[in-house]
């Protein structure tokens, strides 16, 4: 008997592991492909010449190899990866200027980031920094933020409590111990948890990556959970696994503060996607220096160079198909025409919802494959962005590069339930959860761009119904209903800065105004207003749905790429364009992109030894 399982599990190993190592197709990770630093452009005329290349049918080049829907980094990133091996590919954005939630836009003077806050695991001899460096053939720069790079606020004004988080694979638990005396073996097992439920992630990839009867094989026999800690610990929520460790409210709350990342509160939340997040700060967080409209402005020229090319204003409106039922290219509208464009291969950047949903035939949207997949997810919290502009340098208005996480008290859960199933009056006068940052504190160029200037984003969850009766209005001017009930949630979030931030004053605001759920519909085409896409909650998480939503649709020649496909987030969205380059190259992207950083690492460690 012990033989027949030993045996088994070696034809099982073997059979994962040629998935998991295959590489028969190009190799974008074959050689480093960066070049020496080239002079920061801050002429936003000169910018948008690359980041606001309009549609016309004309700019469409001929013989594509692939169209992506979707200028986000999961379209992008996938754009660059394809362009690397000599796909000629075409993006297209319904916005009017690429990017995604990578995209910025100035009020008043004020350069606004409306997504990338901070960044993790961008350690020079890191993978993920490796990839990103090939990704913008080495122009995009990153700056650390101070350390400690997050603070933990707690409680009402007049009992508030603050916790510094470090970054730093020993600082992270030994700065926790200083603040929480007594509570040291909850701290090491917090750690011992997240470690190795992070270090689990490899079978995630494997589940998108290797034929589906492999997969499903894997998941449903439940030998995920035997081969990878992420899964044992995946149906575990946050709340669980934390209330398990200790009694102390703060301490839980603290464990457990970084839940806005992913948009769950902690008992809906997976403990393995929470490991992922504190994972990937335990070696410091940065910011894109020159804001993050950079990502996208070095990231469009590698397309274009291999014949490729990123426009705006572009809205797809279905997805076109032969008689075959495979892709064969999109349908744009431009003005009241459609204008249609083909290639062999279609891949959505949009979300699995507006693919499925807005863009196939009916005939097809009801397909028992693409109705399954759909019934796995739903959509994701609704996100609240409200963006200040002050006068006043970082040094005048005492900010800094970090980011604050205010909550009203520790009782996450309940201070959630209660906002969000509120009624939209009473939930505006109490947002229990805001995240503060300042990006002009966090970017070195920023004083040479708009000195005396500074920037605030503030961000909160709310309800799509709560603003869903106004999303037909007009996007400048939904009417005075609307602005009164964004001003509500404007005033509660202001007066929570100004009790934190004491030198910044109501009379150093020059401009505030805030994104509701139906403004992300409009700008970044989220169905439900959502910013991480997908819901991120425990039944994400499930081996069942990671072996069916993959890459590869249940049609040919369609592919999804992005935060659906893998993960929430930047991260998580890099993570979805490789996991979609890999099947279209046949080949592991996410090793190729290891074994280069290893090679770049011996041969700078080599030079050094020099």
């Amino acid at each position: 008997m012990w033989l027949i399982v030993a045996v088994f599990g070696v034809v099982l190993a073997t059979v994962v592991l040629k998935y998991a190592f295959r590489s028969s197709g190009p190799n974008p990770f074959a050689t480093d492909s960066r070049e020496p630093l080239k002079k920061m452009v801050f002429d936003k005329k000169e910018k948008n010449k690359v980041l606001k290349q309009g549609f016309p049918a004309s700019k469409v080049p001929e013989n594509l190899d692939a169209i992506i829907i979707g200028s986000g980094i999961g379209g992008l990133g996938l754009g660059v990866l394809l362009a690397k091996v000599g796909k000629k590919v075409l993006v297209l954005e319904q916005h009017n200027r690429a990017g995604g939630c990578c995209h910025t836009f100035t009020k008043k003077g004020f350069e606004f980031d409306v997504g990338i806050h901070y960044i993790g695991d961008l350690l020079d001899h890191k993978p993920f920094r490796c990839m990103l460096d090939q990704l913008t053939n080495g122009q995009l720069q990153w700056e650390p933020l101070d350390n400690p790079f997050d603070q933990v606020v707690l409680g009402p004004p007049e009992n508030r409590r603050r916790y510094p988080i470090y970054s730093g694979r020993t600082r992270f638990p030994e700065e926790l111990k200083k603040c929480f005396p007594g509570e040291e073996k909850a701290i090491d097992e917090y750690m011992r948890l997240v470690k190795k439920a992070g270090r689990g992630i490899w079978l995630l990839g494997v589940l998108k990556l290797c034929p589906v009867p492999l997969a499903k094989f894997l998941a449903y026999t439940g030998l995920t959970k035997h081969l990878s800690f992420f899964f044992k610990m995946a149906p575990r929520s946050l709340t669980e696994v934390v209330n398990e460790l200790t009694d102390n409210k703060d301490l839980r709350a603290v464990f457990a503060y970084i839940f806005g990342l992913y948009g769950n509160a902690p008992k809906d939340a997976s403990f393995a996607m929470h490991s992922l997040l504190v994972s990937h700060y335990l070696n410091g967080a940065w910011y894109p220096k020159g804001g993050a409209s950079e990502i996208a402005y070095h990231m469009i020229p590698i397309i274009e160079q291999a014949g490729g090319a990123v426009l705006v204003r572009a809205p797809v409106n279905r997805i076109l198909f032969n008689e075959a039922q495979e892709a064969c290219g999109v349908s744009v509208m431009k003005g009241q025409e459609e204008v249609h464009i083909r290639a062999p291969m279609v891949i959505s950047n949009a979300g699995i919802f507006n693919t499925y949903q807005k863009m196939l035939p009916k005939e097809l949207q009801a397909m028992p494959a693409i109705q399954q997949q759909l019934g796995m997810m739903k959509n994701g919290e609704g996100g609240l962005s409200i963006f200040v502009g002050l006068n006043g340098t970082k040094e005048e208005l005492g900010l800094k590069a970090d980011n604050y996480w205010i909550f009203s008290e520790n009782n996450f859960d309940e201070l959630v339930d209660e906002y969000l199933k509120g009624d939209r009056e009473e939930s505006s006068k109490k947002i229990p959860l805001l995240f503060v940052a300042s990006p002009s504190a966090k970017d070195p160029t920023w004083e040479e761009r708009a000195p005396g200037k500074s920037t605030l984003s503030l961000v909160s969850f709310a309800n799509y119904s709560w603003f869903e009766e106004w999303k037909d209005g007009k996007v400048t001017n939904r009417g005075p209903d609307y602005k009164e009930l964004k001003q509500a949630f404007i005033d509660t979030a202001l007066d929570v800065v100004l009790d934190v931030f004491p030198k910044i004053t109501r009379d150093k605001i020059e401009y505030i105004d805030a994104g509701t759920p139906i403004t992300n519909t409009h700008y970044i085409g989220a169905p439900k207003g959502e910013i991480y896409g997908a819901d991120h909650g425990l039944a994400r998480f499930s081996p069942e749905l990671n072996a069916t939503v993959r890459p590869q649709t249940p049609l040919k020649n369609l592919y999804l790429t992005g935060q659906d496909v893998f993960l929430c987030g930047f991260a998580g969205a890099l993570a979805g364009a490789l996991s979609c380059g890999s099947v279209i190259l046949n080949r592991n992207l996410h090793l190729d992109a290891i074994a280069l950083a290893k090679r770049m690492k011996f041969m700078n460690d080599k030079l050094k030894g020099e």
